[in-house]
C-alpha cells in the first residue's frame, strides 16, 4: 500500500495543485491542503471542491479509509512543511517550533533567513534591542508557520 501523503501528493498535482500539508485524525477525518503549483493566486472555494472529487475516488482505490475528507488552501498562516517553502517565504515572520530544546526553549518566532548557500536561519529579538540568529535544519524542526501579516 502506498503512503498516504504520497497518493494525495500525486492526486493533487495531477489536477494543477501543490500539497501542503495533511492531517489524519484518530476519527477518520482526513484534511488536505492545498496550494495553486503557479503561487500566481490564492485557492478557490471551486479548486478545493475539485481535488475533493479527485481524492474522494482515488483515496478508497489506494486503501485508505476516512469518514470525512477536508480540503482547504493553507490559510494565512500556512505551514512551512517543504525545503521550497521556506526558500518562497524567506524574509517574512514565521513562528518556529524546534523538536529539541535549545537552551531550554522550542518555540522562536522571528524573520526567516535563507543565505546565499540556502543555509536556513531566524532572527529574532530575545531582548528588547537584542537581535539573535538561530541557524538550523529541516530535521530539526517540528514546525513552522507563517505569521500572519494584515494591513488595513
Amino acid at each position: 500500500m502506498a503512503d498516504l501523503w504520497q497518493v494525495v501528493e500525486s492526486a493533487a498535482r495531477d489536477v494543477g495543485f501543490e500539497l501542503v500539508d495533511l492531517e489524519r485524525t484518530p476519527g477518520g477525518i482526513v484534511r488536505v491542503f492545498i496550494d495553486t503549483l503557479d503561487h500566481g493566486r490564492m485557492v478557490s472555494v471551486d479548486d478545493c471542491e475539485l481535488v475533493s472529487k479527485q481524492l474522494v475516488h482515488q483515496l478508497p482505490v489506494e486503501g485508505f479509509d476516512f469518514q470525512r475528507l477536508e480540503v482547504s488552501s493553507p490559510g494565512l498562516d500556512r505551514p512551512l512543511t517543504k525545503r521550497e517553502h521556506y526558500l518562497r517565504f524567506a524574509g517574512q515572520a514565521i513562528k518556529l517550533r524546534l523538536k529539541l530544546p535549545l537552551e531550554g526553549r522550542r518555540n522562536f518566532e522571528g524573520l526567516l533567513v535563507v543565505g546565499p548557500d540556502e543555509t536556513l536561519s531566524l532572527h529574532w529579538e530575545s531582548k528588547p534591542g537584542e537581535m539573535l540568529e538561530l541557524k538550523f535544519e529541516l530535521q530539526d524542526v517540528d514546525r513552522a508557520r507563517l505569521v500572519p501579516q494584515v494591513k488595513f
